[in-house]
């Protein structure tokens, strides 16, 4: 598992302070809260291609369909308007780190498949995560992100999930209770199946091939058949996301994340190293104070002790598949990134005037960029 150093970014506007969040903290002086960012040229009701304007707004999301289908490459949109920003505005722009896909017709029809696919996060879920991402930033909670460098198709597993969030739960504990803050804990799962490369081919023994490019693009054996970029790929991530978001939510709310198995959570390699008997001690200092609270008439059963929040971020690269699963949120009427609740640019793909950049300021999810 790797640990994501990452920063959000601040290239969206403040707005006005909103009623105190359950991370917020009795101080001395007043501060203004960070509650919500966007963009300034991301406007409320964004233009759409003629497609996107006839899909009736439903709750709590609405799919926009664009017209023509989402091209990998960097050539200019018919849809997209000069300065003005849309979903697939991003096609006017030099695109990076794309791949080529050599049947346009499959890959249009794949992402028209995606498009009718529900949502793999909510709206509502970024929004509330932006808002405790502000209370971070204010110094009043602490960010931990975490996960793999890459997801793959063939070490999908429940084992494997599991073993990732309880890492995250341990590190989540050790955090908050030497620090005395709550922490705000962000997969770097769900969704995180591309990977940047520094060169477009890779050569072995004289034989030169595209390079592997995550499993949601194309395959990691070495061969010519497994090296062409292939759309269905993506139908099978969004359905691997899909499916790790709902085993993470089933043990954040279903009872495996509640503090009083704190205990339970160190993992098998950790069982006689230094580090094991570190959160060990830690872990029992904590079931001391709860068989206090318990003694003292003071409730464990409090959704706080017995569930948690958690959330999924991926770097955002593949834009095709990116853009499919933006939706328009009826209640705030903005575009929301749903294939995770934070997203993050890359080192190779932040360009200011480049595609990445130019899809990601138009959606409202909280936005990072990898140092």
């Amino acid at each position: 598992m790797a640990l994501t150093n990452s920063s959000i970014l601040p290239t969206k506007s403040l707005l006005q302070s909103q009623p105190s969040t359950p991370f917020s903290k009795t101080k001395p002086f007043s501060v203004v809260r960070i509650s919500a960012v966007h963009s300034s040229d991301s406007p409320k009701n964004p233009i759409v291609s003629d497609k996107s304007a006839k899909q009736p707004a439903t709750a709590p999301l609405a799919a926009t369909k664009s017209a023509t289908a989402a091209s990998p490459t960097a050539a200019p949109s018919q849809n997209a308007v000069p300065g003005k920003w849309t979903v697939d505005s991003w096609k006017s722009k030099k695109a990076l780190q794309l791949p080529e896909y050599p049947d346009q017709t499959e890959l249009e029809s794949v992402l028209r498949t995606l498009e009718d696919f529900p949502p793999i996060v909510f709206a509502g879920e970024a929004r509330s995560l932006e808002e405790k991402l502000g209370e971070a930033a204010l110094g009043n909670a602490f960010l931990l992100q975490g996960g793999d460098c890459a997801e793959s198709f063939k070490e999908f597993n429940a084992n494997n999930i599991r073993d990732t969030f309880r890492i995250l739960l341990q590190m989540g504990a050790v955090l908050m209770f030497g620090g005395q803050m709550p922490v705000i804990k962000v997969g770097r799962m769900a969704g995180q199946f591309a990977k940047p490369r520094s060169q477009p081919f890779e050569e072995k023994n004289g034989v030169k091939l595209p390079s592997y490019r995550g499993d949601n693009i194309n395959g990691d054996a070495f061969d010519a058949k497994a090296r062409i970029p292939d759309p269905q790929r993506m139908i099978r991530a969004y359905c691997q996301a899909a499916a790790t978001l709902n085993l993470l939510r089933a043990f954040a709310t279903g009872g495996y994340a509640a503090m009083q198995r704190v205990t339970q959570w160190n993992l098998d390699f950790t069982e006689h190293s230094e580090q094991g008997d570190r959160y060990r001690e830690l872990a029992h200092r904590v079931d001391e104070a709860l068989g206090f609270m318990s003694a003292a008439g003071l409730t464990v059963d409090h959704p706080i002790m017995t569930t948690t929040e958690f959330w999924t971020s991926h770097e955002c690269l593949l834009l095709p598949y990116e853009q499919s699963l933006t939706r328009l949120d009826s209640i705030s009427g903005r575009y929301y990134d749903c294939s995770a609740h934070f997203l993050w640019v890359g080192e190779r793909t932040r360009q200011l005037d480049g595609s990445h950049v130019e899809f990601l300021k138009g959606v409202a999810n909280p936005l990072g960029k990898l140092r």
